[in-house]
């Protein structure tokens, strides 16, 4: 089984086997590492889907695409594909991090059969295709939510520590209730980028609300938006128009397609299942709709993936 250790602390007295990474669930990496004061940066990022890096004590800086911001003891931080970092403490520093690899979301092995897969996907798809992603370190909407994703973060690493004994039940729920978590506070963060500059703040839970239910396409009907935010059938569409410069339909349309090119990037996923799951009549109708908005077939889009 391939695993990359992100966060190698240098060898010192205090290392033990316990602080080092290794894999509980295939394709899922947990690592604790405590009172490092160096830590090396791993050269596999490409391998790494989504990451959750939690500094349960220190102080220093965390260098991130470039971008240098400070952390301190209960920072939490998130990481999408293609994230660079690099850890920098200024005083001893204990985290934990839990990495879902690539390969986790394309593997069919029974294990993961097991697992609610689609369902952390879906999570972790909130966070990639947020207007807010860029925004790494996480905050939050309550301090109690803070407090309950501290708690099961850790007690993840508490079960990984536990050697032989470790509960995999524990582990599957919490990891279930860590990224639904981060994808509602993700959420309460978000300021769309299609909003003008004097905001509404019924815009904003509109598009929550989109986001939030885009795989439920009844209750994206203008009907049912309408209803939902107590709103005339046929004015929600000109509000919506009016605060964010395109028509409702075309955004529900285009965000969708943003998660068709997450599945297609990410996932083994037949084009008739990613299809159903949107929304869309078939596979036919996907790809005539993929085409028409993005100017290319679904073929063609995976063959410049490859």
């Amino acid at each position: 089984m391939f695993f990359s250790i992100l966060l190698k602390g240098l060898p010192n007295k205090e290392t033990s086997e316990s602080h080092m990474a290794r894999t509980i669930i295939e394709n899922i990496v947990i690592a604790k590492y405590e009172e490092q004061t160096f830590f090396e940066f791993c050269k596999y990022t490409t391998i790494r889907f989504f990451e959750i890096l939690y500094f349960e004590k220190g102080t220093g800086t965390i260098k991130i695409n470039g971008k240098t911001v400070p952390y301190t003891s209960n920072s939490i931080f998130v990481f999408i594909p293609d994230d660079i970092y690099i850890v920098n403490p200024d005083s001893a520093t204990t985290t934990v991090a839990i990495k879902f690899l690539k390969s986790f979301f394309r593997n069919t092995s029974s294990q993961n059969g097991k697992l609610p897969v689609n369902g952390w996907f879906r999570k972790i798809e909130e966070i990639l295709n947020s207007e807010s992603h860029q925004l790494r370190e996480m905050q939050f909407e309550t301090e109690s939510d803070r407090l309950h994703l501290v708690s099961l973060i850790n007690m993840v690493a508490t079960e990984y520590m536990r050697e032989q004994t470790f509960d995999n039940f524990i582990i599957q729920n919490s990891l279930s209730v860590i990224l639904h978590l981060i994808a509602r506070n993700i959420q309460f963060i978000n300021t769309a980028e299609t909003v003008k500059a004097v905001k509404s703040s019924k815009i904003q839970q509109i598009i929550n609300y989109i986001h939030t239910n885009i795989y439920h396409s009844e209750l994206l009907t203008t009907k049912s938006l309408a209803e939902e935010f107590h709103m005339a059938d046929n004015y929600i569409s000109e509000y919506f128009k009016k605060h964010t410069d395109v028509s409702l339909k075309k955004y529900i349309i285009n965000y969708k397609l943003k998660l068709v090119e997450t599945r297609l990037k990410y996932t083994d996923a037949q084009d008739s299942e990613i299809a159903i799951d949107l929304g869309f009549t078939d596979s036919s109708h996907l790809n005539k709709t993929f085409k028409t908005y993005k100017g290319i077939s679904l073929r063609a889009f995976k063959a410049n993936l490859a």
